[in-house]
């Protein structure tokens, strides 16, 4: 793929965190979230490719735009076949609430690449470069604390170990405090959590527990572009679920590997903050049609990872004022 669609995609997220942003703390995560897929999918009809919608906003009779199976982009007879992961506000909660960690991501890799994950739960594990291939589901959580703190050359006792706060997780919450480990837990949105194992500057040593399936494939892009380890497991709750997968032609008995949810080895991954974040640094507001965007975009092919401090004049830009 051309890699000029990296910078590309990175406008679409900054597109997203822009329309969402505006509607921080006013407690409709609705609308916010409408404005987000809004801004994000003007951009991408902006962009040389015909993308295929594999992880979106719900299926057609679900969601407007940014549906499951839509094609985006300009779709010309030299656009690139992709497919495209897209959460325009992964976190709606914490933008309606004013809460950290909120942000929009895009993932997008060649035509049949990513997969298309039921909208069910995952229990997922995913840790950093150095603990990549040290980790799996199979071990128990005391195996994969000590796993991780070896790679680390840490103690357990060292370890900042971060899932979601739910109660579905109490007993890992127990085993890990056993173990003697740190845990910081937050409300919404494990894509960023997934991401910070791999940035020693978030103080996240491994991300546990049952989140988003959708969300678990976009987190392996973004992993993957970073030479972090992800893995999941489908957990079907109702028999619904579970004949939905088969219909999908989803196993799930199977334990998810990062090629079994993202193949080949060239993934663009693309993220703006909306709000304040360990990972990405929110929309800032400066006066004057003046808004300031924190992004990082990745390519996995060459390993680039770029951070992108975007300062922009809206009046100046048609397409970035909402």
């Amino acid at each position: 793929m051309d890699r000029n669609l990296a910078l590309d995609l990175v406008r679409v997220t900054e597109a997203a965190a822009l329309g969402a942003a505006k509607h921080m703390g006013r407690g409709d995560k609705n609308t916010a979230d409408q404005a987000g897929v809004d801004g994000m999918r003007k951009m991408f009809e902006s962009m040389n490719i015909e993308g295929i919608v594999v992880i979106g906003e719900g299926e057609m009779d679900e969601a407007p735009m940014l549906y499951i199976g839509e094609t985006v982009g300009k779709k010309g007879e030299k656009a690139m076949k992709v497919d495209i992961a897209v959460d325009p506000v992964e976190g709606t909660n914490s933008v309606a609430k004013g809460l950290p960690n909120a942000i929009a991501v895009v993932a997008m890799a060649p035509r049949g690449c990513l997969l298309n994950a039921p909208d069910m739960y995952m229990d997922k594990i995913a840790v950093g470069p150095k603990a990549a291939g040290k980790v799996s589901l199979s071990a128990t959580v005391l195996e994969n604390l000590k796993a991780t703190a070896d790679a680390l050359n840490k103690s357990i006792t060292d370890l900042t170990v971060t899932m979601l706060d739910r109660p579905r997780h109490q007993e890992v919450i127990k085993q890990c405090r056993e173990a003697g480990a740190r845990i910081t837990l937050f409300k919404d949105g494990d894509v960023a959590a997934a991401l910070a194992t791999c940035f020693e500057y978030t103080g996240v040593d491994i991300m546990l527990g049952i989140g988003g399936a959708p969300e678990g494939v976009i987190a392996a892009a973004g992993l993957k572009c970073l030479g972090g380890h992800f893995e999941g497991k489908l957990v079907p709750y109702e028999e619904e679920e579970k004949q939905r997968c088969i219909k999908m032609g989803v196993d799930v008995n199977k334990r998810l590997y990062m090629e079994d949810l993202v193949k080949g080895e060239e993934v663009y991954f693309a993220a703006t903050g909306i709000s304040d974040g360990d990972l990405l640094k929110g929309v800032m507001y400066k006066g004057n049609h003046i808004v300031k965007t924190h992004s990082v975009v990745m390519r996995s092919e060459t390993a680039t990872i770029r951070f992108i401090e975007a300062i922009h004049k809206l009046n100046k830009k048609p397409s970035y004022a909402y």
